[in-house]
């Protein structure tokens, strides 16, 4: 058991437990000898094994009603779009800790590096902007609908849980089964070796090119320890701000075959058609003028809260032999393919 002295396993609920946070969240509590119930539909996949899995559809009425009477010492909600079931779970649910996963979404200001959770946020999403999430009708949602539809379910649960709730707004997060974020592009591409194409360390703006992120299993354990020692309160989860050419290059030495990085000016990716961020043709981790704020957030406050980011290294490995194990031979869904790569590079004369 982790170092706060509790002496018996929590019964814990997580609202979620198949998928790449929420499962990170239900692995780690059945590693800690907790009595785990997840509630899913089960078809994005099973919990870990000890865990139970109540399956359960949340648009349908009712959904959680077999929940209604059995107390537990904690609940953790991982809902993306969905005030209804936050709202919902919340009137079904007793427990004496609760926990939900927002987003820095939630902030007005993405410019400007070294803000906290005090800052500035958007304006909450009204009651008619917060149907559960369609993403077959909004595969990618404005900031301002995901983050204000995450602060209305915040707001949900602060009145709801009071001094029981504790709030955390995970920045980018990677990891072992994340098949979606722009990470994982890189530590497949430097295992591969040779000359890599790699953003400029400083943007047309002058500024460094800022880079931050957090793995899943660190916030994995931060949420269980805050259930075991009932921490309440509002936080970034957010790993220490860094150089993005740094993180790259922490990246290349644990899983690199003695790959040149090469930076490319931010002109020459433009004109090659090349995407910041993520997403096909992209390099990823380029952040746009607009994210440098978000990828450089205040890590103190999470850290003085128990928050502990592992080396990008460890990380970098990790993900490298789960893409490895389960993605053999599929494109990546971020990033350059190596012909992409090549006529980048013979651009710039390589």
């Amino acid at each position: 058991m982790p170092s706060s002295g509790r002496t018996s396993p929590l019964r814990l609920l997580v609202l979620g437990g198949t998928g790449f946070v929420s499962g990170a969240i239900a692995r780690e509590a059945v590693a800690r000898g907790h009595d785990v119930t997840c509630v899913a539909r089960g078809t994005g996949g099973e919990p870990p094994a000890g865990a139970r899995l109540l399956r359960a559809d949340r648009a349908a009425p009712g959904a959680l009603d077999a929940l209604r009477g059995t107390p537990f010492d904690a609940a953790v909600e991982t809902a993306t779009l969905a005030l209804p079931w936050v709202r919902e779970a919340l009137a079904a649910v007793t427990a004496a800790h609760w926990t939900f996963v927002s987003s820095i979404s939630v902030y007005a200001d993405t410019h400007t590096p070294g803000q906290d959770a005090r800052t500035a946020r958007l304006r909450p999403a009204l009651p008619g902007d917060t149907a559960a999430y369609d993403p077959a009708r909004d595969p990618e949602p404005s900031q301002a609908r995901y983050g204000g539809v995450k602060l209305a379910c915040e707001d949900a649960v602060r009145e709801a849980a009071g001094e029981r709730a504790f709030v955390v707004r995970p920045g980018l997060l990677t990891g072992p089964g994340d098949d979606v974020g722009p990470f994982g592009y890189w530590p497949l591409r430097m295992a591969r070796g040779g000359p890599t194409a790699v953003p400029p360390a400083v943007g047309e703006a002058g500024l460094p090119l800022p880079a931050q992120l957090l793995d899943v299993r660190d916030l994995a354990v931060w949420i269980l320890d805050a259930a075991e020692e009932r921490t309440a309160g509002t936080f970034d989860a957010v790993g220490p701000a860094v150089a993005l050419t740094d993180l790259l290059a922490e990246v290349a030495d644990a899983v690199g075959r003695e790959p040149e990085l090469v930076p490319v000016p931010e002109p020459v990716l433009a004109e090659a058609g090349v995407r910041p961020w993520t997403g096909p043709h992209s390099l990823p981790l380029w952040p746009p003028r607009e994210l440098y704020g978000a990828l450089a957030r205040a890590a103190g406050p999470s850290a003085d809260a128990g928050l502990r980011a592992r080396p990008v290294a460890d990380t970098a490995r990790a993900v490298l032999a789960d893409r490895l194990g389960r993605a053999a031979g599929r494109r990546p869904p971020a990033g350059l393919t190596p012909v992409e790569e090549a006529a980048l590079l013979r651009g710039m004369g390589w």
